[in-house]
């Protein structure tokens, strides 16, 4: 386990170098940039003593080994726009993100695999056919449109809840943008559990153990539920990972001040330094999400081994 750790952790490094080198000319090439945002002035004179100032008059790949050097060190660089260390703009944003992420994935987890399990025991039933519009739908209902509508109906129909704010960062400003971001991975949990119930359900070491005399409860619960984990477990890590990508919309959509909001902005004010480190995070995540679900294989199936 240890020598896959270490060769994981290894195999990211090529990953993250590649996020930001095409971060790096991707903003080299785009029209604009951070100075003609900043200043007012179109003396020429003005606009160079800022590109010198904030060392945007080097050679790309000066400064993209300069930006390397400095995540060697643990530093993402300072933003152009507020003079703040990235590092410190990126903490400040985190909880709120992260809060939205976990409550979105709790509540696509908590009602999607168990939807998905019902459906799955009863094939061709009431239940099956209701969960499997719910899954379709859900998958493809746009986010934006999803909280438009949430708004319009909880916000300022009913009045049961703020439509947009971070407030105190209590449930009553989390439930809107945490059901939005998380109604596509429920249903893509729904279809994701139901195909695999189905699939395991006619295994040979399924039939093998009802042939046994084994009650149907227990064929679900030792056989059928803990073999489907596995291929769950590898959907919900893939979708926690994406979240973290989706929940830029919905940040913005609903003014939650995490992450998604930090890089949006950050890309219309052309902040390289604020830009690659909110997607450096992100690839991080995601990666470190990808290795904790294969680390939990072994846990859920003792059969898997990492050579």
């Amino acid at each position: 386990m240890l020598s896959f750790l270490i060769r994981r952790l290894l195999q990211t490094i090529p990953t993250v170098l590649a996020v930001v080198l095409l971060v790096f000319v991707l903003f080299s090439v785009v029209p604009g940039s951070i100075v003609s945002t900043m200043s007012d002035d179109a003396d020429p004179q003005v606009e160079l003593r800022l590109k010198k100032q904030l060392g945007l008059d080097d050679p790309v790949y000066v400064r993209f080994g300069n930006y390397i050097a400095q995540l060697a060190t643990g530093d993402f660089g300072t933003s152009f726009r507020t003079r703040e260390p990235v590092t410190t703009m990126i903490a400040k944003r985190a909880w709120p993100t992260l809060q939205l992420i976990l409550t979105a994935m709790a509540f696509s987890v908590v009602l999607g695999v168990p939807l998905g399990f019902v459906a799955a025991l009863r094939p061709g039933g009431l239940i099956d056919s209701a969960a499997m519009v719910l899954a379709v739908s859900g998958l493809s209902i746009a986010k934006f449109w999803l909280g438009l509508v949430l708004m319009y109906l909880f916000a300022l129909k009913l009045g049961w809840l703020p439509s947009f704010g971070y407030g105190d960062g209590g449930l009553k400003y989390l439930l809107l943008p945490a059901v939005t971001l998380g109604v596509s991975p429920m249903a893509l949990f729904a279809r994701t559990t139901r195909a695999a119930v189905l699939e395991i359900m006619t295994a040979d070491f399924v039939r093998t153990a009802r042939s046994k005399g084994m009650s149907e409860t227990r064929v679900v619960k030792w056989h059928v539920m803990r073999n489907a984990l596995v291929i769950i477990l590898t959907t919900v890590g893939l979708q926690f990972g994406g979240l973290m990508g989706q929940a830029v919309v919905v940040e913005k959509l609903f003014s939650w001040p995490g992450i998604g909001s930090l890089l949006v902005d950050s890309v219309l004010q052309r902040d390289i330094p604020a830009v690659q480190g909110s997607i450096l995070v992100v690839v991080l995540a995601f990666l470190a999400i990808n290795l904790l679900v294969d680390v939990l294989y072994g846990v859920i199936d003792p059969r898997i081994r990492y050579a």
